[in-house]
């Protein structure tokens, strides 16, 4: 498997240094609009039970994941294969995926843009398991937003209250084995639309970031790091500070073709009615504003979603 071509940064500095960890990681994410955080403080025990119960879920047959494929717009539970496709493109993705999204009490304000999450009976402790993963990356993800608030001279709690309750999933994604006559890719060549991706180590390679001279760079972080990256609503938020980089996963090498891949994106989202607009400091002379009319989170989120056909 290739390297990874960005350099880790190295969570400790969150509570050691956070001002070098903050400098570190935005540069990382100027520079590529991706970084990679090394040593994070996750309980290793609990992340690889949980890949074990989605691994146990998509071993299902597939008339029984089939009756959990009830989310509106593939927000909640079990998306099959062949859906997806990337914006653009001509042919789905070679994946299925289950998504798991924040639970709120009866009578919540955002329970109309947020519906219940759905639970496989099948698997015991698939509840339990999965939802430890979304509460831990979760709370990564707001320590990743202050370094980034840091790093843009916002004050550092700038995002806290916005992601709170934010509209974010957790996407299980298992892409099978690939018959050397596929037609498609794993994932097409796209960018997220959230605020910002938290991905844990995936077992087999493939996932590629597109550099500013269309080269492909091979993102493969070695064990215990995170992948981080902007997506197109701190992109925007940012007028283009932060980018958005566009980036695939590539079917694998022949000697890897019969082993299926997993990973686990959090996709990290501010609230639905979260207004999308220019923060201060990210409009200059040099770099004028492009979005001098705010949007809210919601509408950005249903936009997006009509292009790559989950609504």
């Amino acid at each position: 498997m290739p390297q990874s071509a960005i350099a880790p940064v190295s969570f400790k500095a969150y509570a050691a240094d956070f001002d070098g960890f903050s400098r570190a990681l935005g540069d990382s994410f100027r520079r590529y609009g991706f970084a990679v955080i090394s040593d994070y403080d996750l309980d290793q025990a609990k992340i690889d039970a949980a890949i074990d119960a989605a691994k146990r879920f998509f071993a299902l047959p597939e008339d029984v994941k089939k009756q959990y494929a009830v989310g509106k717009g593939g927000q909640r539970g079990y998306i099959p294969f062949g859906i997806e496709t990337a914006k653009g493109a001509s042919h789905f993705d070679l994946k299925e995926f289950w998504h798991m999204g924040r639970d709120l009490p009866p009578g919540h304000k955002y329970e109309t843009q947020m519906p219940p999450n759905v639970w496989p009976a099948e698997i015991a402790d698939f509840h339990e398991k999965i939802a430890w993963l979304y509460n831990a990356l979760d709370s990564m993800g707001v320590k990743v937003l202050q370094a980034i608030a840091a790093y843009l001279n916002l004050p550092r709690h700038q995002f806290d209250d916005a992601v709170k309750e934010g509209n974010s999933i957790l996407r299980l994604l298992h892409y099978p084995p690939i018959p050397a006559d596929a037609t498609g890719v794993r994932a097409g060549a796209h960018g997220d639309i959230n605020a910002i991706t938290l991905l844990l180590g995936a077992e087999e390679g493939g996932l590629q970031v597109k550099d500013r001279d269309g080269q492909w760079l091979p993102i493969n972080p070695p064990p215990g790091c995170l992948v981080c990256n902007i997506g197109d609503m701190l992109e925007r938020a940012t007028n283009h500070v932060l980018p958005s980089t566009i980036h695939q996963v590539v079917n694998p090498p022949p000697e890897r073709r019969a082993f299926p891949r997993y990973s686990t994106p959090f996709f990290l989202h501010f609230a639905p009615d979260y207004e999308v607009r220019t923060l201060p400091g990210c409009a200059t002379a040099e770099n004028p504003d492009r979005y001098p009319q705010p949007i809210t989170a919601d509408a950005f989120l249903l936009q997006r979603l009509k292009e790559i056909k989950l609504l």
